[in-house]
This record gives structure tokens, C-alpha cells and sequence, in this order.
């Protein structure tokens, strides 16, 4: 599967009576029935960590991106306008939401840029991970909300972290602060962001994922001049890109040689 295609749906499932596994390129499988495959017997699985340093990479390079406001201007502009100043990243505090590998890196990246970490996450991190990059674990996502300039969320998709950041959650936020998603579009209620968008609830937003995706075309979103959107990329890399087949390719041969699955998602 690339780009979610095609759908493994129960019609596709009748009429493949053998197959053995579905090969799932990235790490969300939000777009995979796993009871349904695995009432047909068939195995799946992803590839989970190739994709984390290039995704990390990306949610740093948004974190910039937005606070510097580097977006395309029109090839008429002659000067730089008074009210477009940045904000500061070195010095400033980043809200990590979803401490898994990807959140992980990204936290790594930002301790370079002197920045201080917050971090919600299901499970606490040890003393030596939290230590190494000087994160500070917040148990209730509201405090990491109300104290952060720049909130990442890097979380799966599940029906818990289903529009996670809606209305309230962006209430909590500072005026100043801007939201970066680098997990999937429906972790937050993207109503709720363009409205807060418009009202200065929040200064920005920097987005590698939305739903739909692609967005229609006159969507709100795209209107905003307080929102970098980028075409879901956090993996575009060639040698990123090549490995992804290479996992899925040694996935594909293990599930038909009977052999345990590297990545097997259950």
C-alpha cells in the first residue's frame, strides 16, 4: 500500500482468497481494519522507524519556517513589511505532544536551538531520555498548552487523539503560540483551527497534514496568511523513500515464506 492505496476493504479481501499480507508504507496504520484483516487471515505490517529522522527533520524545519513566517510572497513585493518580524525559536519553549521516536528526535533537534521542552506523552519517558534532552514531562496536556510558544503534535491516530486539539485546547494556548502537525490531519478539529486562526486565538499554524488532503481548493486554510501548509512530506526523501520499499519488500517475502514479520502490526 502507498498513500493509503488501494483500500483493503471487505469487497477486496473476497476477491483475493490468498493473499497473505498487506504491506504498509510510513508508520500510521489509522487507515488499516485490522479485525477485518486478521478475520481473513491476513498479516500486516508498516515501516515504523525509517521515516522518523526525516519526519523530525520536517517538524524542525516548520518550527522555523513559522516563526521566521518564510511563505511566498507576491514577485511584486518591493519591501519588507514593519509587522512581518519573526519570533524567536532559540530561547523559546516547545510543547511536544506524543513522545514517541519522531517526538523524541524532534526534541533532540530543538535542545541544539537552546529551546526549553515540554512534553505530554501516554507513558513518562526515563530520567536518562528526559535528562539528555532536558524535557520536562507534563501529566495533563492543559499545562503544556497554557506554557508552550510552539505545540508539535506527533501522536498516532486513534479514536483517543481523534481531534485532540479542538476549541478548548486552543483557548488554552498563548495568543503568541503557534500549532505544528506532523502526525495526521484529524488530530485536530480543523473548524476549530481556522476559527481560532481568524480570531488571533493563536498567532499560527504550520501543517504537514490536513483532511482532506489535498484540501479543496477555496478552503478556508489556504486563505490565511498565518498558516504554512506543506503536502504531507515528512518522509519525502529519496533514500527515506527507498528504504520504505526495501521494509515492505522484506516484509512481503517473510509473510509468504511463513517467517516471523519484520514490523507486523496486530
Amino acid at each position: 500500500m502507498w498513500y493509503h492505496k488501494p483500500v483493503i476493504n471487505e469487497e477486496l479481501l473476497q476477491s483475493l482468497p490468498n493473499l497473505k499480507i498487506v504491506a504498509s508504507s510510513g508508520v500510521g496504520i489509522d487507515h488499516l481494519d485490522l479485525n477485518l484483516l486478521s478475520s481473513y487471515g491476513v498479516k500486516a505490517s508498516n515501516t515504523p522507524f525509517v521515516v522518523s529522522t526525516d519526519t523530525a527533520d520536517l517538524g524542525m524545519a516548520l518550527v522555523l519556517a513559522s516563526s521566521r513566517r518564510l511563505m511566498a510572497v507576491s514577485p511584486d513585493t518591493e519591501y519588507f513589511p514593519a509587522d512581518w518580524l519573526g519570533a524567536e525559536v532559540s530561547g523559546a519553549t516547545l510543547g511536544v505532544v506524543g513522545m514517541g521516536t519522531i517526538g523524541y528526535k524532534v526534541a533532540e533537534r530543538a535542545k541544539a536551538f537552546e529551546m526549553k521542552i515540554l512534553y505530554h506523552n501516554r507513558n513518562q519517558r526515563n530520567k536518562e531520555e528526559e535528562s539528555a534532552v532536558g524535557a520536562i514531562y507534563c501529566k495533563k496536556i492543559d499545562d503544556l498548552l497554557q506554557q508552550s510558544d510552539f505545540v508539535l503534535l506527533s501522536v498516532n491516530l486513534t479514536p483517543q487523539t481523534h481531534k485532540l486539539i479542538g476549541k478548548k485546547e486552543l483557548e488554552l494556548m498563548k495568543p503568541t503560540a503557534t500549532l505544528i502537525n506532523i502526525s495526521r490531519g484529524l488530530v485536530v478539529d480543523q473548524d476549530a483551527l481556522v476559527e481560532a486562526l481568524q480570531n488571533k486565538v493563536i498567532k499560527a499554524a504550520a501543517l504537514d497534514v490536513t483532511y482532506p488532503e489535498p484540501l479543496p481548493r477555496d478552503h478556508p486554510l489556504l486563505k490565511l496568511k498565518n498558516v504554512i501548509i506543506t503536502p504531507h512530506i515528512g518522509s519525502a526523501t529519496k533514500k527515506t523513500r527507498r528504504l520504505m520499499m526495501e521494509n515492505m519488500t522484506e516484509s512481503i517475502q517473510a509473510g509468504l515464506a511463513g517467517l516471523p514479520i519484520p514490523n507486523e502490526v496486530f
